[in-house]
Formats: structure tokens, C-alpha cells, sequence
């Protein structure tokens, strides 16, 4: 195997705390808000958790029927899963790794906009982001009150900063704008 994505350590890591089915990883991927921090969709768990199971690092512990539903295969981490999971999360809590965030490019081409038009687009941002911050806040008090371990919710503490960061930083934009501090009138501008 290449190199672990982020989905496949999800898999291994959720397969640490018992065997489980693809459909289950992905219920338990939603219970703990981890689809908010890993893209995930059905066929991508799936290919993974083939990939997965090809390379030896996780491997089938039976198969179950539900009444009418279609068998599923249940999994189980192998100790090389578990080895390659570590050493992969060691690699990735000290490696920076440069992220191209659409939003920045934005903001460095924001001088193409009229200072008006730019601010009411940083506004209506800022609404986006009050509102993703309050519904991730309800997500982690939710998860806190189902006396949740707290080292499962770092990930949540992680992804709220950088929303109330990007919010900071937002309406800072904005009351720039308005006051005259940030000028747009730059020579790229178009009025």
C-alpha cells in the first residue's frame, strides 16, 4: 500500500475498538462527527476498505445476514494495520503539510471586486460561519454529554478554532473595508 489516507487511518482506527461491517464504520463515522473531518462517501469506503483488506492490513472475520438485508462482511484490524495506523498518525501529527485553501486564494484576488461588493460577500460569510460554529458547538456539547472521551472530541476542538479563526478574521475584513483600512481600489479592481 502507498501511503494511508485519511479515510483508510478512519477505518483502522474505528476497527481498533471492535470487528465491524462497512456500513457500521460509516454509522459510527457520523456518530462521532468524523464525516465532518474525513471525506467519506459510500463507493470511497467501500474501495478503502477493499484496498484495505487487499494489502493485509485489516482482514474478513465472517459475514453476517440481517433478515432481508444483503450480507455484510465484518472486519477486523490486522497487526500490521494496527502497526502502519501508528506509524502513519506519527507522521502525520508532525508533518506540515502546506494546504491550498480555496478561501485564501479568494482573499488574494479580492482586489478584482468593489470594496462593496467584496465586503458584502465577507458578510454573508461570516453568517455561514456563525452558523457552522453554533452547530458544530451543539455537535461537541452533544458528544461531551454522552461522556465522550475526551481525546475523541480533539478533532472537534481543532475544527471549531479554525472556524472561529476564519470568523476572526472575517469580520475583521469587513470592518477594514468599511473603515478604509483595506482598499480594493488596487489597479486589478473592476468597478
Amino acid at each position: 500500500m502507498r501511503t494511508l489516507t485519511a479515510l483508510g487511518l478512519t477505518v483502522l482506527r474505528l476497527l481498533t475498538d471492535r470487528p465491524q461491517h462497512a456500513y457500521e464504520l460509516r454509522q459510527r463515522m457520523r456518530e462521532q462527527g468524523l464525516d465532518q473531518i474525513v471525506k467519506v462517501t459510500h463507493g470511497a469506503l467501500y474501495n478503502t476498505v477493499d484496498t484495505l483488506a487487499k494489502a493485509g492490513l485489516i482482514e474478513p472475520v465472517e459475514t453476517i445476514r440481517n433478515g432481508r438485508r444483503p450480507e455484510r462482511t465484518v472486519y477486523s484490524i490486522t497487526t500490521p494495520g494496527r502497526e502502519l495506523a501508528r506509524e502513519r498518525l506519527r507522521e502525520l501529527l508532525v508533518t506540515l503539510t502546506p494546504e491550498y485553501p480555496v478561501y485564501c486564494a479568494a482573499l488574494a484576488f479580492m482586489s478584482l471586486l468593489t470594496a462593496e461588493d467584496a465586503a458584502s460577500r465577507l458578510e454573508h460569510r461570516c453568517v455561514l460561519l456563525e452558523g457552522r460554529l453554533a452547530a458544530s458547538q451543539a455537535e461537541y456539547d452533544a458528544l461531551t454529554g454522552r461522556d465522550v472521551p475526551r481525546v475523541a472530541l480533539v478533532e472537534m476542538r481543532h475544527l471549531r478554532a479554525h472556524l472561529r479563526a476564519d470568523l476572526d478574521l472575517t469580520r475583521a475584513l469587513v470592518d477594514e473595508i468599511h473603515s478604509g483600512r483595506l482598499e480594493l481600489s488596487g489597479s486589478a479592481a473592476v468597478r
